[in-house]
């Protein structure tokens, strides 16, 4: 694995543990979530500064947590 894999891998799970502690620990609606998500997909198409590879990385990283996250949580309450 290179550094990009381990920044990933690392964020992507810090990402998801964040979001497990804040769903167990507080009052926290999937819609919560949801308007996270879509704040980080604004924060994303709103590169005009050029982030470099690094938070290229955190960012996509950071989304794809919170994708999981929430399709995890869609299919709790679903019952599957």
């Amino acid at each position: 694995m290179d550094w990009r894999d381990v920044t990933y891998n690392k964020t992507f799970e810090q990402e998801v543990r964040g979001l497990e502690r804040r769903r167990a620990s507080t009052v926290c609606a999937i819609e919560e979530i949801e308007s996270l998500l879509e704040s980080l997909y604004k924060l994303d198409g709103g590169n005009w500064l050029g982030r470099g590879e690094v938070q290229d990385i955190v960012m996509a990283a950071t989304i794809a947590a919170h994708e999981h996250f929430l399709a995890g949580w869609r299919m709790e309450e679903r019952g599957a």
